[in-house]
């Protein structure tokens, strides 16, 4: 019975939210609306399944505050770094942006996507490819003159192994 439920109602929470924000989205309160918002909530999730994330087990939770707190300073030093780039009169285009590949211990698929986020939120970088058997990144930087070892020490000491360490 439980496992029969599991399948109709995958993900209960889910579905109450998404009926509560297509009658709050659409603002109307019909009997209509409330059915097509109740077979949109309990047939989204059943669809969308195997896209969600599966359950995340983490280890250190401490580590999360300090990486978040590490990656609070680096894109507040990214920032002035960005702006420092714009407002240099002599840059060529050689020295505006760059590809790294940046070779990736970890192959949790969650922690992966922070990563992926991570590398995004700090202005001048951007996730540009992870290689299919998940083992290089290819991160575009901003800043043309950084120094390639330095970004890929940088990532891998502050973001990657962290994130290792809560969801490894």
């Amino acid at each position: 019975m439980r496992k029969l439920l599991k399948t109709i109602f995958p993900a209960p929470l889910l579905s109450a939210l998404l009926i509560i924000l297509w009658m709050v989205m659409t603002q109307s309160y019909s009997l209509a609306n409330f059915l097509l918002a109740l077979v949109l909530g309990f047939t989204i999730p059943i669809f969308s399944d195997a896209l969600r994330p599966r359950d995340v087990r983490v280890r250190h939770p401490l580590t999360i505050v300090k990486l978040a707190w590490t990656v609070m300073l680096d894109a507040w030093k990214s920032n002035w770094m960005v702006i420092r780039v714009l407002l240099t009169p002599n840059a060529t285009k050689e020295d505006i942006s760059i590809f790294i590949r940046i070779p990736l211990d970890m192959r949790e698929p969650n922690g992966l996507a922070v990563l992926a986020v991570i590398t995004t939120i700090t202005p001048g970088n951007a996730w540009a490819e992870l290689s299919m058997d998940r083992s290089t990144l290819l991160l575009h930087v901003f800043d043309g003159n950084v120094d390639k070892d330095e970004v890929i020490k940088t990532v891998k000491e502050r973001y990657e192994r962290p994130l290792m360490e809560i969801f490894e």
